[in-house]
């Protein structure tokens, strides 16, 4: 079977990247370089005993996404408890509203957003009452 088990963020500025998802998500980083050949910063995104993967942030190695285009590659989305703090963090450290929060009726709250480097990624609160 195909589960992920890694996700890759393709950034042009290392610092604050690692900067926006640390204050963001409470990120921790370890520096791979070493082993890639380039930046690379392994993410860990939380307990190992909790559902979800870790992944890195790497340096880009072409040019950004235009803002508004097509998305060539995957959204990863982020389960948060609370999204209208999660939201305030993200737009505080400088991301932007891609796609503002709307309701998945009876099952959360969903939305995305651009980070620092021009990345779009969703955020989304499970709320059986959502509407």
């Amino acid at each position: 079977m195909g589960r992920p088990v890694h996700f890759e963020i393709h950034v042009d500025d290392m610092e604050r990247a690692k900067k926006f998802y640390g204050e963001v998500f409470g990120w921790t980083f370890e520096d791979w370089s070493e082993y890639a050949g380039m930046p690379y910063f392994g993410a860990v995104t939380g307990d190992a005993n909790q559902p979800g993967i870790n992944g890195a942030l790497m340096q880009r190695q072409s040019a950004a996404p235009e803002p508004n285009q097509a998305i060539n590659g995957y959204a990863c989305t982020m389960g948060v408890a609370d999204y209208d703090s999660t939201e305030a963090k993200i737009l505080n450290n400088g991301g932007k509203v891609a796609m503002p929060k709307y309701a998945l009726p009876g099952m959360a709250w969903q939305g995305y957003y651009m980070d620092t480097e021009g990345n779009i990624f969703g955020i989304h609160q499970p709320d059986e009452n959502a509407k």
